[in-house]
């Protein structure tokens, strides 16, 4: 070890409280670091696991391939697997509406596929031979044709051509209009039994031109057309390894998995997955720079004339600089290794307080476990070391080209002119001594000072914007929950009568389901005079006030006698008018108030101008088609109804409510056999998770032919507080740790300020300041540091709260800007108590010391 180093060791065992803060922030920065890396990668591994869960285990897709092919891919050291299923073939979609998808494509899966190509069931059963088929659930709403469980089908299957070559499921469809169109070549006739319906395969793409149906291909039988699944030993590859085969082989990127990789062609959410990471990862080394930038800074100051000695007899500015390096590498030495055992258990803690609210909020079959990546805790090493050397150098380079003599002296330290730290004679009288010499030494030293000021707007900022953030998100999922008058709901459409009650029963029957409920809803429409409608509503919906007619869709929902009875005597009713044969029907006609406020969000426009009125009314078929069947109503308007309706999709939902609400009683007269019903069971249950586990498994057991949903609110209820909750805590964490760095940056450089000027602080006690006297100067000090940071803090922080909001508003959320008063009351609080507990603290230690012995301190 040189002299140099041997020097850089005394100073910083001479100088512990410096040290140990700063190896303190050096520790805090580490843990920070590789708390946000490990929390990164563990969350990384959970969404891929999860979306493999969903999407499947593979990574790149090749369609229409032979035997062939598979072998040699299973052959290839690059591939961990291959999942393949049979290309059965073609067959033309009768009546389907969608004039991009006109075929249904058939592919044939053994156990093999079935285990390792998720498929979600929505009805009935998987098929066990090849006379058994699955329909997917989008072919009856993207396509518009209902196949249901139990029909026969009987398929002309082939291939799609264009000219000689055979078309496949990522050639999108080429239309008679073309120049080539495509040519679909009959070859055999199938016949399948429809025995379940699913959900859209991962697989298919949205170009594709068929809708995947699933079969059991027979074992015995020789296929030639095969889509296999590739899983590639190092995902990284997968870019390469598909371009080799582009020539020859179409192909589709698993984009679902690898884009949680980082390795999708997904160029937005990449950008968006390494920004954030970035963004934090920045912040994090911004105030680490500042903690280790000043003390290298102070303690260059410190040491400055001997520096300047060391020049004098022959020291270069490399070996200065070497030194100060050193310095900070024994300093990382210590820091960094316990800031990365420190790092690894506390999110390891975080992430067992939040694993359970993750799985509510994505993947409940996924556990969120810790990940220790080595690659990744090297680089959280190699950025704490970067931060160190970089804030260590800046300070050496200044020091060693500071000319000699100018070290010696010590006259660079401050540079200012008379006239910067003058005070007028007013403001003299008004602060007195005390203060004014405060306000002077300020003036004199704004470089020394501007580091803690700028590391306390830092933290301020940075805390009122995590709160603002929070507060603001908070709003908008308290905005997004719906109340139900349910807890749980089974949704089906189309389902019989006796099938419905049925279920009901047994379903009303499950543990913890205390009271339940059963309603029915139909389509229907009818002609409104625009000169019915209310001023307000007519405005929202941009009609003019005329004698025109428009069609009106509505819903009819069909509720228990009971509940509609009980309801209409509420309402103060007369039931007899109510029920009979012709009864009255009441009616919920109410419009969103496009000018409400985000408080203001519940508040309705009622679309009539009377409240009682005669209808014409007629139902909607399959199609929105207007049967030419219709019923004159008499229909009294209320502000609500007795029962939550049942959910519809989002495509569905329109920008009013018109429901009429009528007793079951009159569902025969009412519903017509071509016109569609929705069914809907609704309970309220002690326990809903577990009432809901044990109604999934009497559906199944039940064999339910029609596609069907179970909705568990309180899940929904819990989603919205589980993602605020998660949020809170890193917030809170990531906050507190970043106020740990600004406060031990901030006692630092006021420390280390107050004993570098305890020559100066001696000389004033010597001529006689009394303790009283310089506390009040300290003090004044303190508010000076507090003002000019609230100063600067403040309005950032201000702007910032008001970007987040804009940022949620923009997005969609129903959200209100709420300055963040109390946060920053906070702030303004912990901003003085941490510039007044450090400085009274560095003021004991000074006081302590024999004047005369402060006097003589060459500050060595």
């Amino acid at each position: 070890m040189n002299i140099f180093n041997k020097v850089a060791l005394q100073s910083l065992l001479k100088n512990r409280t410096r040290t140990i803060v700063t190896i303190i922030g050096v520790i805090l920065s580490a843990a920070m670091i590789t708390g946000v890396a490990t929390f990164a990668t563990s969350l990384q591994n959970y969404m891929i696991n999860g979306s493999i869960m969903k999407y499947g285990d593979w990574h790149v897709g090749f369609s229409d391939v032979d035997a062939t092919f598979i072998e040699q891919q299973n052959e290839d050291d690059r591939i961990a697997n291959t999942v393949t299923f049979e290309n059965i073939g073609y067959a033309k979609l009768e009546g389907g509406k969608n004039d991009y998808k006109p075929y249904l494509f058939i592919a044939g899966f053994n156990q093999v596929t079935y285990d390792h190509l998720p498929i979600t069931l929505t009805s009935g059963r998987l098929p066990k031979n090849d006379t058994e088929i699955l329909i997917p659930s989008h072919l009856k709403k993207n396509g518009e044709v209902t196949i249901s469980v139990g029909e026969t089908l009987s398929l002309n299957v082939g291939s799609r051509m264009s000219e000689d070559k055979q078309l496949t499921q990522y050639d999108p469809y080429i239309s008679k209009n073309a120049t080539n169109p495509e040519n679909f070549v009959a070859e055999r006739e199938k016949t399948y039994t429809v025995v379940g319906t699913f959900k859209r395969p991962a697989f298919e793409e949205v170009k594709a031109p068929g809708y995947t149906l699933i079969t059991t291909t027979d074992a015995m039988k020789k296929a030639d057309s095969f889509s296999t699944f590739i899983k590639m030993k190092s995902p990284r590859k997968v870019h390469e390894y598909a371009d080799e085969l582009a020539i020859e082989h179409q192909f589709v990127m698993n984009d679902n998995v690898l884009r949680f990789m980082g390795l999708s062609n997904d160029k937005t959410f990449n950008s968006l997955l390494y920004s954030v990471g970035g963004i934090l990862v920045a912040l994090i080394m911004l105030g680490s720079f500042f903690l280790i930038y000043n003390a290298f800074t102070i303690s260059l100051n410190e040491r400055m004339q001997q520096y300047g000695i060391l020049l004098s007899v022959g020291a270069t500015a490399k070996q200065l600089r070497n030194s100060v390096l050193f310095e900070g590498l024994c300093i990382g030495a210590v820091g960094i290794p316990i800031g990365v055992l420190v790092g690894i258990p506390s999110i390891k803690g975080v992430l067992s307080l939040v694993s359970k609210n993750f799985g509510n909020v994505a993947y409940d079959n996924v556990p969120l476990t810790l990940t220790v990546s080595i690659p990744v805790i090297i680089a959280a090493v190699v950025i704490s070391l970067v931060t160190i050397l970089i804030s260590a150098y800046i300070p050496a380079r200044k020091a060693a080209n500071t000319p000699v003599m100018a070290c010696i002296r010590q006259i660079n330290e401050i540079k200012v002119e008379s006239k910067a730290i003058n005070t007028s004679n007013w403001m003299e009288r008004i602060y007195g001594l005390e203060r004014t010499l405060a306000l002077k030494n300020f003036k004199r030293n704004k470089r020394r000072y501007r580091s803690i000021v700028l590391s306390l707007t830092l933290s301020v900022v940075m805390f009122v914007s995590a709160s603002a953030f929070k507060t603001t998100l908070q709003q908008a999922a308290e905005s997004s929950v719906v109340n139900t008058d349910y807890d749980i709901m089974f949704f089906s459409e189309n389902m019989k009568e006796n099938e419905s009650f049925q279920l009901f029963d047994k379903l009303q029957n499950v543990d913890g389901v205390y009271e339940g409920f059963y309603q029915s809803m139909m389509e229907y429409s009818s002609k409104i005079k625009l000169i019915n409608f209310s001023a307000d509503y007519r405005e929202a919906a941009g009609y003019v006030e005329s004698d025109e007619m428009i069609d009106l869709p509505m819903d009819i929902q069909f509720l228990e006698d009971r509940i509609y009875l009980d309801f209409i005597k509420s309402l103060g009713l007369d039931v007899a008018e109510y029920t009979g044969e012709n009864p009255k029907v009441i009616a919920v006609a109410k419009a969103k108030n496009q000018m409400a406020t985000a408080s203001e969000k519940d508040d309705m426009i009622d679309m009539f101008t009377e409240q009682s009125m005669n209808l014409v009314i007629t139902p909607n078929t399959n199609n929105g088609v207007i049967l030419n069947e219709w019923r004159n109503v008499a229909i009294t308007f209320v502000d609500t109804y007795p029962v939550d309706p049942l959910p519809k999709l989002p495509s569905e939902v329109r920008p009013y409510t018109f429901m009429i609400v009528a007793p079951y009683q009159l569902i025969d007269t009412w519903a017509l056999a071509d016109v569609p019903m929705d069914w809907g069971l609704t309970f309220l249950s002690k326990d809903a998770l577990q009432s809901v586990d044990e109604m999934k498994k009497v559906i199944e057991s039940e064999e339910i032919s029609n596609e069907y949903s179970i909705y568990n609110a309180n899940e929904i209820f819990d989603q919205n507080r589980n993602i605020i909750f998660i949020i809170d805590l890193f917030t809170i964490v990531f906050v507190i740790m970043l106020s740990l760095i600004a406060i031990a940056n901030v006692f630092n450089t006021i420390s280390t300020n107050i004993r570098l000027r305890r020559r100066e602080l001696a000389m004033l006690r010597s001529i006689g300041m009394s303790n009283r006297d310089f506390n009040k100067m300290m003090r004044f000090e303190c508010a000076l540091y507090g003002f000019q940071t609230l100063l600067y803090g403040l309005p950032i922080s201000g702007i910032l709260a008001w970007l987040i909001y804009k940022v949620l508003f923009m997005g969609g959320a129903e959200v209100e800007f709420t300055f963040p008063w109390s946060s920053i009351g906070i702030s303004v609080l912990g901003v003085f108590l941490v510039i007044i507990i450090t400085t009274m603290y560095a003021l004991s230690m000074i006081k302590k010391e024999n004047i005369v012995d402060a006097l003589r301190d060459e500050m060595n």
